[in-house]
């Protein structure tokens, strides 16, 4: 199928009926489905098919060839659905949304790869079934995911297509970034998208996620997406304008911090709540902040009143709250991908064991003396010492029901064990990285160990 543009200079498209922001030019996509399924058609000339639009993109036919520029120019932002919807009238606020496409489209202009981390499915949901307040069951809340998200996209597609751009649907659990084929899976599919110039729009899969799965929110969302992807800059549209010292609810003597150095170093307020149809907080914002900046990802808070401030952001103005990045040493995606996760299962080691890992040694089995949390193998884990501090995350080899098995034991006596002849090390070096960072280096590093790429 091909798709054919019309351009209207002189009045906003049919497919924005309400009042929005008044834009120099507009490319509407006309779509005109024939009888005959599959068939789009429109009077005016042809468009360029995938293959064109790829070989553009890329110089490759095809363009499917990695191409790290495309990661260092990447953007994800992250909009809640308190930015979404109007507060007084809990109707969607349309001339926001509409700014925000607009803002997105203009960085897609300047050769910026966009991901738009968008929370809301539960809050259209809400609404389309007339419901103040987020209910409280599971179930309820899943089947207004489902009923939402398919609301929310039809309205991003309406209004991306009525720029000339094109969105897609991705749909993501802990459990999908939590594997590392899962994972890179997921980062194929964001280049593929963005070689063919389409914005992902992520939500988390409220459907099948269960409550030891989720993400909790989409702040952290937001920050492993752009982990894992390599991300340049991850910018969080919130009711505030930054973070403060104090709650600026309650003090109005509450002063916005600009930068933020060492975002373990904080100690502010961070008590305010989330609206009565989001569920994020300043708390949550600062988790993602050290989620994103650990991984090599900069991070700004700023107001979705004005969501052209985005704009400002990539322009380097100061506005919000920038939180630096702590860069790793090592720049592979796989490194990024084991710092992002929040550890949710965890290897107890003995004080010979810490000690080889922190000289960049692999993880064997006679070092680990207690096993927390259910996981298969190939997911990253929190490597604590004996007192329970996590120092490390790794990729392991082996899934926790073998582990009991092993803990304790030689290597060479896997195959007694198991009855087979397994990976050489429960961690590779290769897939360890240190949660150490330097406090004399102006952009913090991590020590992360290893170079090479396990190759078990």
């Amino acid at each position: 199928a091909h798709i054919h543009t019309r351009h209207y200079s002189d009045r906003v498209p049919p497919l924005l009926p309400l009042r929005v922001p008044t834009f120099p030019s507009f490319l509407v996509l006309v779509l005109v489905v024939g009888e005959a399924a599959g068939t789009i058609m429109s009077g005016l000339g042809r468009s360029q098919s995938i293959r064109e639009l790829a070989k553009k993109r890329t110089g490759s036919p095809l363009g499917w060839d990695r191409d790290e520029n495309l990661k260092s120019s990447t953007v994800v932002i992250k909009v809640g659905t308190s930015s979404l919807v109007d507060q007084e009238s809990g109707l969607p606020a349309l001339s926001k949304i509409a700014a925000l496409i607009e803002a997105i489209c203009q960085l897609k202009r300047k050769d910026r790869n966009v991901v738009l981390v968008s929370s809301g499915a539960v809050g259209f949901g809400c609404l389309a079934l007339g419901l103040q307040e987020r209910p409280k069951g599971v179930m309820m809340k899943q089947a207004l995911a489902a009923t939402g998200q398919a609301k929310l996209m039809e309205l991003y597609g309406r209004m991306f297509n009525s720029l000339g751009e094109s969105c897609a649907q991705v749909l993501l659990t802990y459990e999908n970034l939590g594997n590392k084929s899962q994972a890179d899976n997921a980062v194929n599919t964001f280049e593929a998208l963005f070689k063919l110039g389409v914005v992902p729009i992520v939500n988390e899969n409220d459907t099948v996620a269960v409550e030891e799965l989720r993400f909790g929110d989409n702040d952290c969302l937001s920050a492993m997406v752009a982990a894992v992807i390599g991300a340049r800059m991850l910018i969080i549209l919130t009711d505030v304008d930054g973070l403060y010292d104090k709650n600026p609810t309650k003090h109005k003597d509450a002063k916005r911090i600009a930068v933020v150095e060492k975002v373990e170093d904080l100690d502010v307020d961070v008590s305010s709540k989330g609206s009565s149809l989001g569920t994020g907080g300043m708390a949550t914002k600062i988790t993602a902040a050290k989620i994103a900046t650990a991984s090599g990802v900069e991070m700004s808070i700023v107001s979705a009143v004005d969501p052209y401030v985005i704009l400002k952001v990539m322009n380097g103005d100061s506005v919000g709250t920038l939180f630096k990045r702590r860069k790793l040493v090592t720049s592979r995606n796989h490194k990024r991908w084991i710092a992002a996760l929040p550890a949710r299962q965890f290897l107890y080691l003995d004080e010979g064991a810490v000690k080889a890992i922190k000289k960049k040694k692999s993880l064997f089995s006679a070092g680990i003396t207690k096993i927390i949390g259910t996981f298969p193998s190939n997911v990253s884990i929190g490597i604590c010492d004996m007192k329970g501090n996590v120092f490390a995350h790794g990729l392991v080899n082996y899934s926790s029901m073998e582990l009991e098995l092993l803990k304790g034991r030689q290597m060479s006596d896997v195959p007694k064990i198991l009855g087979y002849i397994g990976a050489d090390s429960i961690v590779h070096r290769g897939n360890i990285v240190l949660l150490e960072f330097d406090p004399t280096s102006p952009e913090s590093k991590a020590h992360a160990t290893g170079l090479e790429e396990s190759k078990s």
